[in-house]
């Protein structure tokens, strides 16, 4: 290539030497000149001076004419890629001097360019993944590079035959510009119709074909993965192969080659063929070094035995991170062995059979020396500090570390996918310092929703400030935009439809009463009026159609306060919930919904709920359960006093509610792969009584059916979520038609789940369902067996402003007697689990 551009120079020189008259330089004897000026033409983007500057030569440097420097100034031009053409001419020689004409054709510069043949989308996402923009020099590694990205992007679409063809048509608008239009004809997608497997006997074709994840060969009955051919799935695939075959004790396992053949235009075959060789099996393990456990302990902890098939992964996971069991590294860094290191090597192999001695280095026991917060910027420190389970001066504990990251996570202030530890050891002096890392996000929620109660539209309004700071209302800095980070829940919320019922409710808990323990107080108060809309001031004068009608009213009042307490018995995932409730009924010639239409009614109650929550995350948990088991208890009145309540009227007999309720429930979450998730629950609800003469409470009652959100709480009642049927369907009916609500009721459920998204401020994922449930008046009528049942789809987003929204649709299947259309496909709105 030099010696080319070299004789090429020398020609043009000759000829722009005749040409005007210079002097012809002798080739073979080439004569030293200083340059005395350089001039450039032809340029229209570029400035002279950076030109003269690429091409080397400059004012005052003496070159050889005949000679190399002109060569290399053409070339050091050349690489650029700027151009499409370049002459250097001598202008004039006087005496030692020598002056210089650069001359230069410019590529052409891009006005716009434009991707034909696909859609619209697929345009857009492409144009925005090439690295090219109006004003860039056409080269030709600009094209290359463009048209492999276009063809790249299809490729891995498993549109193996696409081509990519590049028109330039000349820009009139501008000189030397040109529009770029890449025309793309993708074909059809090729799929894989068949996977060859050559070479193995211990393992058969279909067990290796199902490892091949994401290359599949084409079978009608296969919806999930499609045939289509990526070459970097294939490329992972392949490993997991060679996995497999290393479970099975084949260490010596070859793929030796792979192959494509073109079957048809658009279909594919992959052929391989590998090397099984030999299946070898664990003989000896020896512990090398360990003083602080024996070889039995540590033999058992690592479960394997001698001639157990030779698994080099399963021996990796027992030493060092087993997601199921107990692990060799977790048994030292939980006493404080920071430092531990344990080595496998492979000390003899003899035939089939493998000898390992597993070196133990187990160092000093190390300590906490400092524990620090980063990130936080509205939390206060003692807030997470209470929270965290490794203390300075504590002997080092990985586990006292993971569970401090899964409470950290439970108070929801944080970004649970971006927590995170940093740990500094120092082996000098055996400590270490713990740096936790937090992000901040938002954690109050507003509630603002619609529902239907008793054939009306009940709007809902309410507020949560989930990390609020009583301490701090009186500090006017604090108020950015309500004091925070005490960690400290305010809830407020009003229902209403207008003047035919109002609700106000109000709660405080404080989640560390005293500062000291994690003990809880929470602190409610409620009040709540249905009328038959009529208001107070047209009471016994208010007329229509010459009736005079009265007001009609139930009035609602209620306080609560509860104390919790974080156990350490079974474990300390339990925690113990006990509260003291009072609610007080105020009814008026309100018949429709009670069991009297006139008087007072009075529910003072004691529950208890003892509970565990191992769940790893609060919004997408894929690991734990939730158990709980509460009863809720009023003191047995009629026993006490030995009333007789057989000839009783219910206003008599309601004064002051008796009743035992329970309830249980459970929820487990399974991960299954990556992020997919199987959710099952079970609830369950009793409502008991004391008294035969006084009978069930027609109070504290379950209603069973819809989306949870129907309407409003007047007596208690409990509403239970159930997709594919319609609000309440499921509850037991009196004789003249209306809900009554049932005494017992069953639920069960089972999720498949997919987040989309694990965006703190936009969580979303995907479920499927299977659920059945029901609801019984008493005992008598109980069949656990005897549910109704529905499948579906939904979707739940969480906003941290907004709580956890859903949308399902269920199909109901079994038809509700009394009811038509009861069951069948439904749509269902839910808020903050309340369809759970």
């Amino acid at each position: 290539m030099k010696n080319t551009i070299k004789i090429i120079t020398i020609l043009i020189f000759a000829f722009n030497l005749q040409a005007q008259n210079i002097p012809n330089f002798d080739y073979k004897n080439p004569k030293e000149y200083e340059i005395g000026g350089i001039t450039v033409t032809g340029i229209q983007y570029i400035e002279e001076n950076v030109v003269v500057l690429l091409s080397g030569l400059s004012v005052g440097n003496k070159i050889t004419v005949p000679g190399d420097e002109i060569s290399k100034a053409i070339n050091n031009l050349w690489k650029q890629g700027l151009f499409g053409n370049i002459t250097i001419n001598v202008t004039n020689v006087q005496r030692n001097y020598i002056f210089l004409n650069i001359h230069l054709e410019e590529k052409p510069r891009l006005t716009k360019f434009s991707i034909k043949g696909i859609g619209k989308s697929e345009s857009k996402t492409i144009s925005e993944k090439l690295k090219i923009s109006r004003n860039d020099v056409i080269t030709d590694n600009i094209i290359m590079t463009s048209e492999k990205q276009i063809f790249d992007y299809f490729v891995n679409k498993g549109f193996l035959n696409t081509t990519v063809k590049t028109i330039f048509t000349p820009d009139t608008t501008g000189r030397n510009n040109v529009i770029v239009d890449f025309v793309v004809d993708k074909k059809e997608r090729v799929r894989i119709k068949e996977i060859v497997i050559d070479g193995n006997d211990v393992i058969t074709d279909n067990k290796i074909r199902r490892k091949l994840k994401n290359t599949k060969q084409k079978n009608l009955f296969r919806v999930w993965k499609t045939s289509k051919f990526i070459s970097k799935d294939f490329q992972d695939d392949k490993k997991k192969i060679v996995k497999l075959y290393n479970e099975k004790g084949f260490k010596d396992f070859q793929l030796i080659r792979d192959s494509i053949c073109n079957i048809n235009e658009n279909h594919i075959g992959l052929y391989m063929h590998i090397n099984e060789g030999k299946q070898y099996f664990f003989r000896n393990i020896n512990w090398v070094g360990n003083t602080k456990y024996s070889n039995k302990k540590l033999s058992e902890i690592l479960g394997i035995k001698y001639g157990d098939v030779y698994n080099q992964t399963l021996l990796e996971t027992n030493l060092y991170m087993n997601m199921h069991g107990a692990d060799i590294h977790s048994l030292y860094m939980d006493d404080g062995y920071l430092f531990f290191s344990a080595t496998p090597v492979e000390a003899r192999v003899e035939n089939d059979s493998i000898d390992i001695d597993i070196i133990i280095h187990e160092g000093q026991q190390a300590y906490i020396r400092k524990v620090t917060i980063k990130g936080n910027t509205r939390t206060h420190d003692r807030v997470i500090l209470r929270e965290i389970r490794t203390k300075p001066g504590q002997l080092f504990n990985r586990s006292d570390i993971i569970r401090t990251q899964r409470e950290l996570a439970q108070l929801r202030y944080f970004d649970q996918e971006k927590l995170n530890v940093n740990m500094n050891p120092n082996p000098e002096d055996g400590t270490v310092d713990i740096e936790y890392i937090v992000e901040e996000t938002s954690t109050d929620q507003l509630e603002l929703s619609g529902g239907w109660g008793l054939g009306r539209i009940v709007g809902t309004l309410g507020v949560s400030f989930n990390n609020f700071s009583l301490g701090d209302v009186f500090k006017r800095s604090a108020w950015s935009p309500i004091p925070s980070g005490s960690g400290q829940r305010l809830s407020l919320r009003v229902q209403s439809n207008g003047i035919y019922f109002q609700s106000y409710n109000m709660s405080f808990t404080e989640p560390w009463l005293g500062g000291k323990r994690p003990n809880s107080l929470t602190l409610g108060a409620y009040y709540s009026v249905q009328t038959n809309g009529i208001s107070a001031k047209k009471d016994s004068t208010y007329t229509e159609y010459g009736q005079l009608l009265q007001r009609q009213h139930i009035k609602i009042t209620g306080i609560t306060a509860g104390l919790g307490r974080r156990l350490k018995w079974p474990d300390d995932y339990f925690i113990l919930y006990q509260g003291l409730t009072y609610q007080h009924y105020d009814v008026k010639d309100f018949y429709s919904a009670f069991a009297f239409g006139s008087g007072n009614s009075n529910n003072l109650n004691y529950s208890i709920t003892f509970s565990r929550n191992s769940i790893d995350a609060p919004i997408y948990p894929r690991s734990g359960s939730e158990i709980s088991l509460t009863a809720q208890l009023t003191p047995p009145y009629s026993l006490i006093n030995q009333k007789d309540f057989s000839e009783a009227a219910d206003k008599e007999k309601f004064k002051w509610l008796e009743y035992h309720k329970w309830k249980f429930n459970t929820t487990f979450y399974s991960k299954l792969a990556g992020n997919l998730v199987l959710t099952t629950r079970t609830r369950f609800g009793f409502l008991g009584l004391y008294n035969q003469d006084i009978g069930l409470s027609p109070f504290e009652r379950f209603y069973v059916g819809g989306d949870g959100l129907s309407g409003f709480s007047l007596d208690g009642r409990e509403l239970i979520g159930m997709r594919g049927y319609g609000n309440n369907t499921l509850t037991p009916k009196n004789p003249q038609g209306h809900f009554i609500g049932g005494t017992i009721f069953t639920k069960y459920t089972m999720e498949l789940r997919y987040p989309l998204s694990l965006n703190p401020m936009a969580s979303i994922y995907m479920l499927c369902f299977a659920e059945a449930g029901n609801a019984w008046l008493g005992t008598d009528q109980f069949n656990p067996f005897d549910v109704k049942r529905s499948f579906g789809v939904g979707v739940r987003l969480f906003m941290p402003m907004f709580g956890t929204l859903g949308l399902d649709y269920g199909y109901g299947v079994d038809e509700v007697p009394g009811i038509p259309g009861a069951n069948k496909g439904q749509f269902h709105f839910s808020i903050n689990h309340s369809i759970d």
